[in-house]
C-alpha cells in the first residue's frame, strides 16, 4: 500500500509518461495498492479505492498517510485519552472519597468495640465477684453461664451489624438484666446470712 504524499495533487496515467493520457487527478492522502514498480521509467502502477488502474510517479509516493490525517488520527486519539484520563480522575477521586468515608467509619467501630468488650470485662467481673460470694448456688451459676453465652452470641451477631444505636441498647439492657439478677440473688444471700448470725448471738 502506497500513499500520495502531502504536497501536491498527482495524475495518473495510462502509461509510464507524461505523453500518456490522464486518467484521474489523486489528491494528497490518497490510498492506493501498489501494483507494480518501474524504476527505468520512475513510475508505478496503482489502483485506486474506486478499482481504477494507472501510473504514477513513484516518488510522489509515500508508504505513510498524509501528515494532515495523521495529525488528525493523533488528535482525534489525545482526545479520546483526554476523555478516559478525565473519567479515570474521577473515579479515582470517587474511590478515595469512599476510602476515607471507610476509614472514619473503621475508627468509629473500633472504638465502640473497645468501650463494649470494656463493659464485657466489667459485667463479667461482676459475674464473677457474684458467683464467688456464693459458689454452693447451683442455680445462679447456672442462669450467669447462661446470659453469658447469650451474652457472647449477642456480641458476634452485633459486631456484624453497623447499626451501632440497636447494638448499644441491646449491650446496655443485657447488663442491667445481669446486675439485676446478681443484686436480686446476692441481696437476700446476705441478709439470711446476717439473720443467721443474729440468731446464733
Amino acid at each position: 500500500m502506497r500513499y500520495v504524499t502531502d504536497q501536491l495533487e498527482i495524475t495518473m496515467r495510462s502509461g509510464k509518461s507524461t505523453q500518456h493520457q490522464v486518467i484521474r487527478v489523486l489528491p494528497s492522502g490518497t490510498p492506493l495498492e501498489l501494483l507494480e514498480v518501474d524504476t527505468e521509467s520512475g513510475y508505478s502502477r496503482v489502483r485506486s479505492p474506486q478499482g481504477i488502474e494507472g501510473w504514477v510517479i513513484s516518488r510522489y509516493l509515500d508508504n505513510l498517510p498524509s501528515g494532515r490525517e495523521r495529525l488528525a488520527e493523533a488528535e482525534k486519539k489525545l482526545a479520546n485519552l483526554n476523555i478516559e484520563n478525565n473519567r479515570l480522575q474521577e473515579n479515582i477521586k470517587k474511590l478515595n472519597a469512599d476510602k476515607n468515608a471507610l476509614d472514619k467509619e473503621k475508627q468509629s467501630l473500633t472504638k465502640e468495640n473497645h468501650r463494649l468488650d470494656q463493659e464485657l470485662t466489667r459485667i463479667r467481673q461482676t459475674a464473677g465477684s457474684a458467683i464467688a460470694i456464693d459458689s454452693e448456688n447451683k442455680s445462679l451459676k447456672e442462669k450467669l453461664n447462661t446470659l453469658e453465652r447469650n451474652y457472647q452470641a449477642t456480641q458476634q451477631e452485633n459486631e456484624v451489624l453497623k447499626d451501632r444505636s440497636d447494638r448499644d441498647w441491646f449491650m446496655v439492657g443485657a447488663g442491667v438484666v445481669l446486675l439485676g439478677i446478681v443484686i436480686g440473688l446476692i441481696i437476700p444471700k446476705i441478709r439470711w446470712r446476717r439473720k443467721s448470725s443474729w440468731d446464733s448471738l
